[in-house]
């Protein structure tokens, strides 16, 4: 494996810097644009390389000590060493490229990032795997198992269950650890930035809509707090236990539907009024498929928010979306401090629909 001095340029999605050594693009993880290094090649490919950090040269003025003392080995996180206010630079600048590159936008109309009010200690949940004594997360880029006494990135009330676990006996198998009781079903981690996330959305959608549709909804979390604002919102989720959370305390001018979120989004479309609906989307990391872009677009509702936690697949899918929408703003959401994860919302306005309420 060969060394190289590398000159850091820029931090990828996902989390590496990013240096050129003949020509070719070499990915180091745990480095700082503007820093200068050296790295052991660890693979080489035809177009890129990976390699391996051995010495930090010359530091940014960015990069701090990490809190954790499990960074660089566990799995989780990738920027403990980044100081917070540019790893919120970065993430914009790493939305932004995406959305240049892969949504065909060539001003992205980028809004501010929402930041984390808790750098450390958010997560309201973490999920951990116990073998043969041993009780924590995995290893980077190994399938092998590190003992973990606490993590911080986890709330109080997540590592005192964490320390529970770790006295008893446990047995082998995956644990996940909560600081709220509810149903098991998809919620957001980070209660602060879901909160902002809540009220980004409310204020982006046209008072005179008359309903809501929220695909891919989970229990409710969306629907129920802006159900208040719409004369009629509908529910759609594969999750029949999710729907079924949600059903247990919705108000007369809520309906859930547990199905194919695709084949009962493009129904609903079909029959309503499209100038006074309103779209909210949050689908997984894969994004929207194909036939729900299709659908979507073929029943365009006047307002449309899709919440994402993939910039790339995103900005694929908003390639698409502009054959029927105009791309209002696009918002960035740090939901998940020290790691490369970013969450972001784009706000598209139908072209041939009349949209309501204000144009931002």
């Amino acid at each position: 494996m060969r060394s190289v001095d590398l000159q850091i340029q820029d931090v990828a999605f996902g989390g590496k810097g990013v240096a050129r050594d003949q020509g070719k693009a070499i990915f180091v993880p745990f480095t700082i644009d503007g820093e200068h290094i050296t790295a052991k090649i660890v693979r080489e490919k035809k177009h890129f390389a990976e390699a391996e950090l051995v010495e930090v040269l010359d530091p940014s003025s960015k990069r701090v000590t990490p809190e954790c003392p499990y960074f660089g080995r566990c799995g989780g996180c990738s920027y403990q060493h980044i100081a917070y206010e540019h790893q919120l630079e970065l993430k914009t600048r790493q939305v932004e490229q995406a959305m240049r590159r892969i949504g065909r936008l060539s001003e992205p109309p980028m809004q501010p990032i929402v930041p984390s009010p808790l750098p450390y200690g958010y997560r309201n949940r973490i999920t951990v795997h116990a073998e043969d004594g041993v009780v924590g997360f995995y290893r980077r880029d190994v399938h092998q198992l590190m003992d973990i006494a606490r993590c911080p990135i986890a709330g109080p009330e997540v590592n005192d269950a964490l320390a529970q676990l770790r006295a008893g006996r446990v047995r082998d198998g995956h644990y996940t650890l909560r600081a709220h009781s509810g149903p098991r079903v998809f919620a957001q981690t980070n209660d602060a930035v879901a909160d902002a996330l809540a009220d980004l959305i409310a204020g982006a959608l046209p008072p005179e809509a008359k309903l809501l549709i929220d695909a891919f909804c989970g229990a409710g979390f969306f629907a129920k707090r802006l159900a208040p604002q719409f004369d009629r919102v509908v529910g759609i989720d594969w999750d029949r236990f999710a729907i079924e959370a949600a059903q247990k305390d919705a108000g007369t001018n809520e309906a859930y539907i547990s199905g194919d979120v695709t084949t009962e989004l493009g129904w609903l479309l079909q029959r309503s009024d499209l100038a006074s609906t309103a779209l909210i989307v949050d689908p997984p990391a894969t994004g929207l498929s194909a036939e729900m872009r299709r659908a979507i677009l073929d029943s365009a509702p006047c307002t449309m928010l899709y919440v994402s936690c993939n910039p790339p697949t995103l900005a694929r899918d908003l390639a698409e979306l502009q054959h029927g929408f105009s791309v209002v703003s696009i918002t960035p959401c740090d939901m998940f401090p020290q790691t490369a994860e970013i969450e972001a919302v784009a706000h598209l306005q139908a072209r041939n629909v009349k949209a309501l309420g204000p144009s931002a």
